[in-house]
């Protein structure tokens, strides 16, 4: 049976710490799509690790992920030097896209075109290997173990992309394919055909964790398009990224921040560009692990949680960084959109309407006491109950995990 853990708002919402406790006693992490463009920081016995890939268990990248061969690398040796052995620990679909160098220089070119609308992306190359892979022109893993098959494939993408973008794109093909000649024989222990692996393991009742990489409304199909990243983020990618059984699905967690932040461009209806926006971030230490960005911040918005969770349909919530909240004299939660008077039924696809709708707010007393390193809900102070109560009877989702602090320790169990 598996476990599946989703980001519910626009990322960064803390799946990295949940998704490390739960795996006490799992033998299967997967993740089904994204690729070094998500990243969490865990901090375990005092360590803190970012990390973009690899959880403690066995790691399964799987066929709906994109695959930067060097961050593959760089993350193994990282936990190696921290004494965590990898060995026959880390596994890579033979069907995932490559993520290329080349991939990388476009993604920062196809930004520079969108001028003042670009998507702000991290600029790590997924948006363009994922184009690839649409447009049929892209490299399997399994390519790389063909050196013909791959350098021809990479050759020709080049040629493509040098004829957009002509001398713009400073890029050579040569090199690349050399130093994947160096790659292939450290990366071929690590290949595994998922499909038998899955079913074997789904059959065997391996005890597995999913996660979702990026959030719901990032969601290529989902989210506030076109300012999202290029992959299924929802249930529904776990299951073409995996080939998962729908009916092993044990439980659905989806987390939630106690509050709401957003990385790069794109709508935010509850963000707060004012003092609470620059304290929610100070107190947050809101950058990305991924690109170091500073991050937008705002109020929780319940319209997005809802929405969320009428998409990956929820058993559980995983409220993360209550703790932040902890000196605010009230604290605000969105609970409804109007445009032209008149009640939206859900989040709008509409990016006009994104901007031009009001949003309404419900106020809620603070509680102004220290939260960190509680492990007991009844411990919470009342308000902080009052608040998560809140959040549950809206979304009609139970909140059964409660972070409380940076620390791996530092969680409720409801």
């Amino acid at each position: 049976m598996a476990t599946v853990v989703l980001g519910a708002q626009w990322g960064d919402e803390g799946k990295g710490k949940i998704t490390d406790v739960l795996s006490e006693g799992i033998q299967l992490c997967c993740r089904a799509q994204g690729g070094h463009n998500a990243g969490h920081t865990i901090v375990k016995n005092g360590k803190t690790f970012d990390v973009h890939i690899l959880h403690g268990c066995v790691n399964l990248i799987g066929t709906g992920c994109v695959v930067y061969i060097p961050q593959l690398f760089k993350e193994i040796a990282t936990v190696e030097k921290n004494g965590i052995d990898t060995k026959d620990r880390v596994l890579v679909s033979d069907r995932c896209h490559v993520d290329l160098d080349l991939h990388t220089k476009v993604d920062g070119l196809e930004e520079v075109e969108l001028g003042k609308g670009n998507i702000g992306t991290t600029g790590k190359g997924i948006g363009p290997t994922y184009s690839t892979k649409a447009t049929r022109s892209g490299i399997h893993v399994a390519d790389i173990f063909n050196k013909q098959l791959f350098d021809t494939r990479l050759r020709n993408m080049a040629a493509g992309y040098k004829k957009r973008y002509g001398d713009l794109l400073q890029y050579d093909a040569e090199e690349e394919i050399k130093r994947f000649d160096e790659y292939r024989e450290t990366l071929k222990p690590y290949v595994v055909d998922q499909v038998p692996l899955i079913e074997s393991a789904v059959k065997g009742n391996v005890r597995m964790l999913v996660e979702g990489a990026n959030a719901l409304m990032l969601d290529i199909d989902n989210g506030t398009y076109p300012y999202v990243t290029s992959s299924n983020t929802g249930l529904g990618g776990v299951f073409t990224g995996l080939h998962l059984n729908p009916r092993k699905i044990k439980e659905t967690i989806g987390v939630v921040k106690a509050y709401t932040t957003r990385v790069g461009s794109g709508p935010f209806p509850s963000e707060q560009i004012n003092e609470i926006g620059e304290k929610l971030q100070q107190v947050g230490k809101e950058f990305g692990v991924t690109t170091g960005r500073k991050r937008r911040c705002g109020w929780l918005d319940l319209v997005v949680v809802k929405f969320s969770n009428s998409i990956n349909w929820y058993d559980a919530i995983n409220l993360t960084k209550l703790d932040i909240l902890d000196d605010f004299d009230e604290v605000k939660v969105a609970t409804e959109y109007t445009y032209q008077g008149e009640k939206l039924a859900s989040f709008p696809a509409n990016l006009d309407v994104l901007e031009k709708m009001e949003v309404k707010y419900e106020t809620l007393p603070g509680w102004k006491s220290k939260t960190v390193g509680l492990s007991k809900y009844e411990d919470l102070p009342e308000n902080a109950r009052k608040y998560i109560e809140y959040i549950e009877k809206f979304v009609g989702v139970r909140v059964k995990y409660i972070g409380t602090g940076p620390a791996r320790e530092s969680m409720i169990v409801r």
